[in-house]
């Protein structure tokens, strides 16, 4: 009999031989393409080791990688750990019923022009001192055996000298008996007042002046050894009074 011939499905050494290599270029392109795969996931350095065996070769994973991962871990677990919060500054604002209650600048300029009080004319007192400030050289009364008939007020020379009151100039110029130029003034209550030793005179005869107002300048023209005001009052011309108590008695303190 003959022998029975092998059975036709079997695979052939052949054919075995032939597909083993093809299954292996297929479980190489795999490998390949998860290395790929990996790579484009971040986790660099695989490296794939294939052979021309029928396994595929171990897949060997760079420690470089795993080094770096750690560091980086590293390195942001510090900048976490080093950085504190910082509190926001607060910057102190007004509040709002401070800056409300602070005006506008056209409000200020308004409310300081209602604040500002009217200005008002003091009126002049009826009686002044004929020469503010001056220093009394000389009071009425005797002097050198001889009737020292008024109050002598010194300044420095061209300094103003004011009508005690008002009323009417009757004479204006050189009053004569060692006078020097001279200023009289009718007050039209019986009284008159003198002004003498005068620089120059301001005023003219039959002027009308008020309290205050500026008739002539101090100098010492006359019997003067300086510079000086001689002021006298009369009661009826060429009656001089001590002119003291009269001014006093009229709100004027002349320091006698």
């Amino acid at each position: 009999m003959q022998e029975d011939s092998p059975v036709q499905n079997e695979t052939t050494p052949d054919t075995a031989q032939t597909e083993r290599p093809q299954r292996a270029g297929r479980r190489n392109r795999l490998i390949v393409l998860s290395a790929a795969a990996l790579v484009t996931l971040g986790l660099g350095g695989i490296t794939v080791a294939t052979t021309g065996n029928d396994r595929p070769a171990p897949t060997a994973v760079s420690l470089d990688a795993q080094s770096r991962a750690e560091a980086g871990s590293r390195a942001d677990r510090s900048a976490r750990e080093s950085s504190t919060p910082v509190a926001p500054s607060v910057s102190p604002t007004a509040s709002p019923s401070a800056v409300s209650a602070s005006p506008t600048p056209a409000k200020t300029a308004t409310a300081k022009a209602k604040a500002k009080p009217k200005k008002t004319t003091k009126p002049t007192p009826a009686w002044v001192d004929p020469m503010p400030g001056a220093a009394v050289t000389s009071c009425y009364g005797q002097r050198w055996g001889t009737l020292h008939a008024g109050i002598d007020l010194a300044l420095p020379s061209g300094t103003p000298i004011h009508a005690a009151a008002a009323g009417t100039v009757t004479q204006a110029g050189d009053a004569s008996d060692g006078y020097g130029n001279s200023v009289f003034i009718d007050h039209g209550n019986g009284y008159l007042t003198h002004y003498a030793h005068q620089s120059r005179i301001a005023v003219t005869v039959g002027q009308k002046v008020k309290a205050g107002q500026v008739i002539g300048y101090e100098g010492a023209t006359g019997d003067a050894t300086g510079p000086h005001l001689h002021f006298e009052v009369h009661q009826g011309m060429w009656n001089q009074i001590d002119p003291a108590p009269f001014m006093r008695a009229h709100g004027v303190d002349l320091g006698c």
